[in-house]
């Protein structure tokens, strides 16, 4: 199960404050965003078997399937905080940034489960209060 660091109220907050900035959007709540949409992956589809790293904030295990525990996991996702929340809530599809440089928006998949499409959108963007 995921652990939660992000509260949901703050991780919604976030969320809905990146919807409305967009790349505008300050670090720390871009951040919060990002590191709430991670936890809600990992907690909607538990395992091991494929990494989703969104550097600078943070990574986890997901999707079900053999158990990564040693050196680079066979399955590795990578992009930016912006691409991750747009992929998380259908303002992208994944075929559209998946090869692409992460540079340039772009999500680096390597491993035969690499490949995020099915679970793509999980967050609805709150509504402002």
């Amino acid at each position: 199960m995921a652990r939660r660091r992000i509260d949901p109220a703050d991780g919604d907050a976030a969320l809905a404050a990146w919807a409305e900035l967009g790349v505008a959007t300050p670090r720390t709540v871009l951040l919060t965003a990002t590191r709430y949409a991670l936890e809600e992956l990992e907690a909607l589809h538990p395992g091991h078997s494929v990494e989703v790293r969104v550097p600078p904030a943070g990574a986890v295990q997901a999707f079900g399937g053999p158990r990564h525990t040693r050196g680079t996991p066979p399955n590795v996702i990578e992009c930016r905080p912006h691409t991750f929340l747009a992929l998380a809530t259908g303002r992208t599809a994944w075929a559209e940034v998946v090869g692409n440089p992460i540079d340039d928006g772009g999500v680096q998949a390597s491993g035969i489960r690499a490949d995020l499409s099915d679970a793509l959108p999980f967050l609805r963007v709150p509504r402002p209060r």
